[in-house]
């Protein structure tokens, strides 16, 4: 997979970095089992901060894309972006909508108002 990194977008680094991963796994590029660079290759190749690119990788993490590994690095686990994406954005959804003291009924009236 090739990396690259555009400085002068106004998308975040470490942001550009996690899509690239998305998009790799959405295309077929990487698979489950696949392992990624380590963070500290990854940012010397691309001549960014080592924490830009842990920063992503915990991002995907945290999605549920990647697996971080004590002496193995970051490894794909999920052969599903979209759907783990998805996911992702429930959970933040479900934890803005706890923050205005909204019970889950009234969160999916929400979103069936959408329809």
């Amino acid at each position: 997979m090739l990396w690259q990194v555009d400085p002068g977008s106004s998308q975040p680094l470490f942001e550009q970095l996690a899509a690239q991963v998305r998009h790799g796994v959405a295309s077929g590029q990487l698979v489950t089992g696949e392992r990624l660079p380590s963070a500290k290759e990854l940012a010397a190749s691309l001549e960014v901060n080592l924490h830009t690119v842990l920063r992503a990788y915990q991002q995907l993490r945290d999605e549920g894309l990647i697996e971080l590994r004590r002496g193995r690095g970051a490894v794909v686990i999920a052969d599903d972006p979209g759907l783990v994406q998805l996911e992702h954005l429930a959970d933040q959804l479900l934890q803005q909508a706890r923050r205005l003291g909204l019970s889950i009924e009234q969160t999916v009236g929400i979103l069936e108002s959408r329809k």
